[in-house]
């Protein structure tokens, strides 16, 4: 039998395993110490990243405070934010939140920036008629005109950040990146390989729930341009 061959036979074998599932660290419990992760990471993006954007993108100003802020997090890669955390001091899923709520940043904030500077200019234009005040243009016109963009934001960001969170097992963090250091740190390829499987279809998975999401929280007149 082919080295290959092998080892996609032990990760089926592992992942048949009932124990593998149920055990005190197994998957079901690892899945949802990493579902809380990306939870805790994508609220702290989003507490930050939407109110910025809607309020660069109504008042019309700030696309250069975007451009430089999205370049600026995307230049500095998770796993290097997780090591200097770590140099200071912070390891674990603190961490791991940290630096994951810091990459998805940047995609949230453009969305909503250019979902609200987008806003149809009629209907800002016949709120202004109506007497409304900026604020309450911006959330009861311009933001839901803005939607689509947001939870499609959303919809990324979240499934990027579940595809980072593995990265916390570098730093003595939890998730399914343990079964994937695990297996590499005791060379059962298999085990990371299945690890690996389990990530993915964690990720594949929740992006099909979101999908639904998406449209569901999209207003009907706007559904026609959501997939």
């Amino acid at each position: 039998m082919s080295a290959p061959t092998g080892v996609v036979e032990q990760a089926v074998v592992w992942l048949n395993d009932p124990l593998t599932w149920t055990e005190p660290g197994g998957v079901l419990e690892l899945t949802g110490e990493h579902l809380l992760m990306t939870a805790a990471a994508t609220a702290a993006a989003a507490a930050l990243a939407i109110p910025l954007g809607a309020w660069l993108g109504h008042s019309g100003r700030g696309a250069g405070i975007v451009v430089w802020l999205t370049n600026a997090s995307r230049a500095l890669p998770t796993l290097g934010i997780i090591f200097l955390l770590a140099a200071g001091g912070l390891f674990g899923n603190t961490a791991t939140v940290i630096a994951a709520a810091f990459f998805a940043v940047p995609v949230l904030l453009v969305n909503t920036y250019e979902g609200v500077r987008g806003a149809d200019p009629d209907a800002r234009d016949a709120a202004r008629g109506m007497g409304m005040s900026g604020g309450r243009i911006l959330l009861q016109v311009e933001l839901p005109l803005a939607t689509t963009l947001v939870s499609a934001g959303l919809r990324t960001t979240i499934v990027q950040v579940v595809a980072t969170i593995p990265l916390a097992a570098l730093a003595g963090g939890g998730g399914l990146g343990q079964i994937i250091a695990f297996g590499m740190g005791t060379q059962r390829y298999g085990e990371v390989l299945a690890g690996g499987v389990l990530v993915a279809a964690l990720c594949l998975l929740i992006d099909a729930v979101l999908a639904v999401g998406q449209r569901l929280a999209t207003p009907a007149p706007l559904r026609a341009g959501v997939r």
